[in-house]
């Protein structure tokens, strides 16, 4: 054999052995998270460094869409982790069936309630809030009576419950805070909603750090990034008096996976401090566990809910549709 067919031979051979050796782990996850300034791509270079593997990161449009996708595919999806889904939506993705214990030790978790879920493995934590621009409003309304009975000249952003997480935040929210006065209490806010957008992205980047409205729903921890990375404090949340709703986001292991053990291995990573530290600054929320003095000093400026709010998974679930159809009749009216 001439020695040039013998080298391409043999790297053809070392190319084959390489990729067969490489597993990918196909993760579903959000466009946030996957983004090139979100905690994807610097997690995804620390797992892979210790994986002998190959990650790939399929950003959807929202939580609900990582859901409606692994509802499509069924046991045909070439997922093998969903990383975005949350409290308010993970007892729907439960009741697929389409996903496997992770079987991973939870005693490092650092939340505000007792985590013991054996599908969900919590990567991050936060309490949603509206998030005001300093300069277009110098005194925000206090509480959500506050909000709910402001002049309707007052405009602020929302998300749609039906497709974006903190848009159904917003719904169990008002529903924690008002029970079956709710619709009534949506009647009187929609005269201030300038608009619902689909995702949070969508109104925020586009809309609100455009001077769109002056107020829009986000996190308690959204103002650690503009103070940290845009160093200014002009954009901050509100503490409210009824108190904030809780939300972790978590990730669960595909049951159809072919890797299952290197999905097993991603979600016991996720609880390392490679994964967690790029958390607070990436993903702008807080760790799930204890990262000590990596943990941003502006997270020490950020508001401190008097109340956690919260609903069992199970209750949401339960109930997800009627509040919604009563969301939708109080804006459709």
């Amino acid at each position: 054999m001439p020695f040039r067919s013998t080298l391409l031979l043999c790297a053809a051979l070392l190319w084959t052995t390489s990729a067969m050796a490489t597993d990918q782990l196909t993760i579903y996850t959000h466009p946030s998270f996957a983004a090139d300034w979100g905690p994807g791509p610097a997690i995804k270079e620390a797992f892979e460094e210790q994986c002998d593997c190959a990650v790939n990161l399929i950003a959807l449009e929202s939580g609900g869409d990582i859901l409606q996708r692994l509802r499509l595919e069924g046991e045909s999806s070439p997922a093998d982790i969903v990383l975005g889904l949350d409290t308010g939506t993970m007892e729907t993705a439960r009741q697929t069936g389409l996903l496997a214990a992770h079987e991973t030790a939870l005693d490092r978790l650092n939340l505000p309630i007792e985590w013991t879920d054996p599908l969900f493995v919590p990567y991050d934590w936060g309490y949603f809030a509206f998030v005001y621009n300093t300069d277009q409003l110098p005194e925000p309304p206090t509480s959500l009576e506050a909000l709910i009975n402001a002049p309707d000249d007052l405009k602020i952003i929302i998300q749609d419950p039906r497709t974006s997480t903190p848009g159904l935040g917003l719904l169990l929210w008002m529903r924690h805070v008002y029970g079956d006065k709710a619709p009534e209490k949506w009647a009187q806010l929609k005269g201030k909603i300038l608009t619902t957008t689909k995702s949070w992205s969508d109104g925020y980047f586009s809309l609100f750090m455009n001077g769109e409205a002056p107020m829009i729903l986000s996190y308690s921890t959204s103002p650690a990034y503009h103070m940290a990375i845009d160093k200014t404090e002009q954009y901050q949340a509100v503490r409210f008096d009824e108190g904030h709703y809780l939300q972790v986001e978590v990730a669960a292991l595909v049951a159809s996976s072919k890797n299952k053990a290197l999905g097993r291995q991603f979600l016991q990573f996720m609880l390392t401090r490679d994964f967690q530290r790029h958390i607070p600054l990436k993903n702008v929320m807080y760790p799930a566990t204890d990262i000590g003095t990596e943990l941003p000093d502006v997270f020490g400026k950020l508001i401190q809910p008097g109340k956690t709010l919260y609903f069992d998974p199970a209750t949401v679930a339960d109930n997800r549709r009627s509040w919604l159809n009563e969301w939708l009749d109080a804006m459709t009216r």
